[in-house]
């Protein structure tokens, strides 16, 4: 059965750009669903920071700007980055709330933002929020404060729908998937890479010494958006067998992973989902990670080896024992649970039931309950 088409804002990070090459997990997450969902006819507006890929066949809307005072910019206790969101999130919820209250059938919030959820009350039509990051202080005051049933939740994760299980009620799992056919099956090669932002907190110093144990050469892909913990725990680990190649483009990025014999996922923190595991699998290459937040969820005995968390001496072991791996079997896996198709199928599923359950009466909704 044909369904009408969808009129979707799309809510993403005021400060990062959704085009290549990504500055992150949630930006590529977020191109590659407003890609979907305008391919299957729907009509997304997409509020992210200024240079968004212009090549998505979406609306960009306005992030707003302020001009502040002297009186306000010397105000210590409020940073520029601070300030900057709040009013950029602030200006486009009042927005979606008055002047574009009927340009729009449902909003989607992927931010990590709290005025969004504080807010959505105010709108005249359903907001679905994706839980990208545990519940941090802001977002769960945000939650608080807001009526009941004025968000709907979806999880990418059963990880993460257990962490937020204490602040939400009736989360649904939607778990990421990716254009399998961006990121193409490869036959390997003779060398591991890593692959990520470029952070404490994914521990890729972890995996510099699990690959040097190992005796593998390491190619390192991604942003350098730490560059105090690059240059004070990475840069020193570099040599000709541990290289960092930059930040790449989706197809360069791609090409890399595919030809990589194994892929290191070395967070120190517990990953809600972890992106680039689903990228390694979607291109044949096993993963050696540890076992930490969704990764389990993600990756089985067909296609990687999960160690004890932070235990490099695991992971180094744990490298040539994926390597072994069929990687038919890997990619197998890939479809199985990473596809963007299955995604997008269940997040329409949520728009069309969060829709019907805001056109219910409120005593037909009351007697069900």
């Amino acid at each position: 059965m044909n369904e009408k088409p969808l009129r979707i804002a799309v809510l993403a990070s005021s400060s990062f750009p959704v085009a290549q090459p990504f500055a992150g997990g949630l930006e590529a997450h977020v191109y590659n669903l407003v890609r979907a969902l305008t391919e299957r006819g729907h009509q997304v507006s997409l509020f992210a920071a200024d240079g968004s890929s212009v090549d998505l066949d979406a609306t960009l809307l306005p992030v707003r700007t302020l001009d502040l005072t002297p009186i306000s910019i010397a105000d210590v206790a409020i940073t520029p980055t601070a300030i900057r969101e709040h009013h950029a999130y602030l200006a486009v919820m009042m927005e979606l709330a008055g002047t574009m209250s009927r340009s729009f059938d449902i909003v989607h919030n992927h931010s990590l933002h709290y005025l969004p959820l504080a807010m959505s009350s105010t709108l005249s039509v359903p907001m679905v929020t994706t839980l990208h990051t545990p519940p941090f202080a802001w977002l769960e005051s945000a939650v608080a404060l807001a009526p009941p049933g004025a968000n709907t939740f979806a999880a990418v994760s059963e990880f993460a729908a257990s962490q937020w299980a204490d602040v939400t009620t009736g989360t649904v799992v939607v778990r990421n998937g990716i254009s399998l056919e961006e990121w193409p099956f490869g036959v390997g090669g003779d060398y591991v890479v890593w692959s990520g932002r470029v952070v404490p907190e994914k521990g890729l110093h972890l995996a510099i010494a699990a690959a040097k144990e190992a005796g593998r050469s390491l190619r390192i892909a991604g942003p350098l958006s730490n560059l105090e913990y690059f240059h004070e725990f990475v840069e020193p680990m570099l040599d000709e067998n541990i290289r960092y190649v930059g930040h790449l483009d989706q197809p360069a990025l791609a090409a890399l992973v595919a030809g990589a014999e194994v892929a290191l996922v070395s967070p120190v923190w517990s990953e809600p989902y972890g992106l680039v595991v689903a990228e390694a699998l979607a291109c044949g290459t096993p993963v050696a990670a540890f076992a930490r937040g969704g990764i389990p969820e993600i990756v089985d005995a067909s296609s990687g080896v999960l160690v004890a968390a932070d235990d490099v001496h695991g992971l180094a072991a744990a490298i040539p024992v994926a390597a072994a791996l069929k990687r038919s079997d890997v990619r197998a896996r890939a479809e199985k649970v990473c596809s963007m198709h299955r995604m997008v199928d269940e997040y329409e599923a949520l728009y069309r039931s969060t829709l019907d359950a805001a056109a219910d009466p409120i005593e037909d909704r009351l007697a069900i309950a």
